[in-house]
């Protein structure tokens, strides 16, 4: 066994195998390790186990993944190359970082197994340079953005899962609210009334009342920020309403003018903070031990750690990493994460961790905080070996990819819930 994987084992009747002499493999890049199971070789880049090398093309990616059951090509075409007349030359070749023969351009597109290797590369090179390639989260400034031309931001009610995203529907164009006043020059913090112009997510393009139709002051704030209030906040609590300087000389009575202006139209709920607040508050924990999927090997999950939880996404850390760099984001109720336990109580793969014991503080995430998988009706036409399906390309989530099913099993309810699994193979369309 070798990290968690299969035993490797070699198809005897590859038409091609008996053809490898030593002096073959001897000639193989000296860097990359060799395995030999039962006459077969296996090489797999930086010692890293469950990874191989497509023997024609050259192509790294994960071994599960490759074609066949011999798993030493990675598509169908590599597979029938292999025995052309030009596969010496161009398989040693390639193995060695050579340009291959004319004969031998047999790929025109990358295979799957390229976009595999190319993830996995990256994800190394990501985590030696991700403090170097930070950007700050004060780096990029939105409303700058969206502010030039007629580019829309999508509205925070179509995210169902971010904060205040089942309530934004008091948030509109033309709603009045209560903000500092950043035209004053008086010692203390006042406010005046602003009206929305334009929405960006939880972004607004605001407009001092009393402007009019000058743009010339509008300013881009979060809706969320704690100096966000409804009208009357500032008379309820005693705080200072001041109109802006560079307008005070157009109104002599701004209190008759507020009256005129702000009846009948619309402002916060009354609890719009609260409810802010409440969209706040994540019942994940930092050091709260979790099931995840294993980034380097799809069809297998790892227990990790909650290392941060920042708008209901987490950064997990898996459990053997003692550096905290080889870490994992999604959303608190993605499905790619489960309660520990999950994948032996449903027979899915899962990497055992090398760590003996819980560290102090470390405790298992209680089982209600997952995300629930709707009921189904199982009864019917199910899931089956073989179909043919179109799902997201996990390596390349902007591409919906032909799939096929390997395997669906139908769970029977188990402490209350119930839960459906079903395991796809991505092809080339």
């Amino acid at each position: 066994m070798f990290d968690g994987y299969d035993s490797y084992s070699e198809d005897s009747s590859s038409s091609s195998s008996s053809e490898e002499s030593d002096e073959e493999v001897s000639s193989l890049p000296s860097t990359l390790p060799i395995i030999k199971t039962n006459g077969q070789v296996y090489t797999y880049p930086d010692g890293k186990t469950g990874m191989a090398t497509c023997e024609m093309c050259g192509m790294v990616g994960v071994r599960d993944a490759f074609y066949s059951k011999t798993k030493r090509f990675c598509s169908v075409s590599c597979s029938r190359s292999y025995s052309s007349n030009s596969k010496k030359a161009s398989i040693l070749a390639r193995l060695q970082g050579k340009p291959p023969t004319k004969k031998a351009k047999v790929l025109q597109k990358q295979p799957l197994m390229a976009k595999l290797a190319a993830y996995a590369q990256y994800q190394a090179h990501q985590q030696s340079q991700v403090k170097k390639a930070a950007v700050p989260v004060e780096g990029f400034d939105w409303g700058n953005y969206i502010g030039n031309g007629e580019m829309v931001g999508a509205p925070v009610s179509c995210f169902k899962h971010v904060p205040m995203g089942m309530s934004w529907g008091d948030i509109a164009e033309g709603v009045r609210i209560e903000v500092p006043n950043s035209d004053s020059s008086l010692p203390m913090k006042v406010y005046w009334v602003a009206n929305i112009i334009k929405l960006a997510g939880f972004k607004a393009l605001l407009r001092y009342e009393g402007f009019e139709s000058d743009a010339g002051q509008d300013f881009w704030c979060n809706l969320c920020n704690a100096d966000i209030h409804p009208v009357g906040w500032c008379a309820s609590g005693c705080k200072p309403l001041v109109p802006p300087e560079s307008i005070q000389h157009k109104v002599s009575n701004w209190k008759a003018f507020l009256v005129k202006r702000l009846t009948g139209s619309k402002t916060l709920p009354i609890d719009f903070a609260v409810k802010v607040q409440q969209s706040m508050q994540f019942p994940f924990k930092k050091l709260m031990r979790v099931e995840v999927v294993d980034k380097t090997h799809l069809c297998r999950t790892r227990v990790a750690l909650v290392e941060q939880v920042i708008g209901g996404r987490l950064r997990l850390v898996y459990e053997e990493s003692e550096d905290g760099s080889d870490d994992f984001w999604c959303h608190m109720f993605s499905p790619l994460i489960h309660n520990i336990g999950w994948s032996r109580s449903i027979g899915h793969r899962f990497k055992r961790s090398d760590a003996t014991k819980k560290h102090e503080g470390q405790v298992d995430a209680p089982g209600q905080l997952f995300a629930k998988v709707k009921d189904v009706d199982q009864s019917g036409e199910w899931f089956k070996e073989g179909m043919k399906l179109e799902a997201i390309d996990p390596l390349n989530l902007s591409a919906i990819c032909v799939a096929t099913v390997r395997k669906a099993t139908q769970i029977f309810p188990l402490s209350g819930l119930t839960t459906s699994k079903k395991e796809v193979q991505w092809q080339l369309p």
